[in-house]
């Protein structure tokens, strides 16, 4: 189980992602709290993502996330409203690997704790040729087994899947039937082994096949 603290102002959202963080299958809330009191007592408990909830785009915020990055030990998922380029980036720099809309989806936020707990960086796809440049630069192992044998069709799938999209849009994108597309996600499905689309989603991030 991957332990996961949050920290967020309000009592609400702090709820709000309680809930969603125990919907995942192998997630589990270690801490919740306002502020980085929500480490407090957990010096022999390795945290393995912070789930971080910023409102302002601030010197402060910044030096909170490197704070927090180094007393955790654990990377971090900021969730924040609006973009700035200048500041996600130096976000990224001080120990994020993940930045998320506030009003990024369930299954995003869920995605976003697993890639960032495999040291991958998960950047908004409005903004990601931007925030590369200001990046570390990350190594990634091939994916194993049959996630290889992924023909580039199906990659392509792969990450409209990611995209939210359904089937009939899929089609309609790829000008192709929506026959064919199941065929192709069915494929996906026996060479990841997963059981539905939010798993091979998941997978799929996990060997760096896919970035959302």
């Amino acid at each position: 189980m991957k332990r996961v603290v949050i920290i967020a102002p309000s009592e609400v959202t702090r709820a709000g992602l309680e809930a969603v963080i125990s919907s995942g299958p192998d997630l589990v809330v270690a801490a919740s709290s306002p502020d980085e009191s929500a480490l407090d007592g957990l010096v022999d408990v390795k945290v393995d993502v912070l789930l971080l909830v910023l409102m302002h785009h601030t010197e402060e915020a910044l030096s909170a996330i490197a704070s927090l990055s180094e007393q955790a030990g654990a990377p971090l998922v900021v969730l924040t409203d609006g973009f700035d380029p200048a500041w996600s980036g130096a976000a990224l720099r001080s120990g994020a690997r993940a930045i998320l809309s506030s009003e990024a989806t369930s299954a995003e936020i869920l995605l976003a704790i697993e890639a960032a707990s495999l040291g991958l960086l998960i950047l908004p796809g409005t903004a990601s040729d931007t925030l590369l440049a200001e990046a570390p630069t990350q190594v990634h192992s091939p994916p194993a087994g049959n996630a290889q044998k992924l023909t580039p069709r199906e990659m392509e799938i792969l990450g409209m899947i990611a995209e939210g999209l359904g089937n009939k849009e899929i089609a309609w994108r790829l000008d192709i039937s929506e026959h064919t597309v199941k065929f192709h996600i069915g494929s996906i499905f026996t060479k990841l082994g997963a059981q539905s689309r939010t798993e091979a989603v998941t997978i799929g991030v996990r060997h760096g096949l896919i970035m959302i």
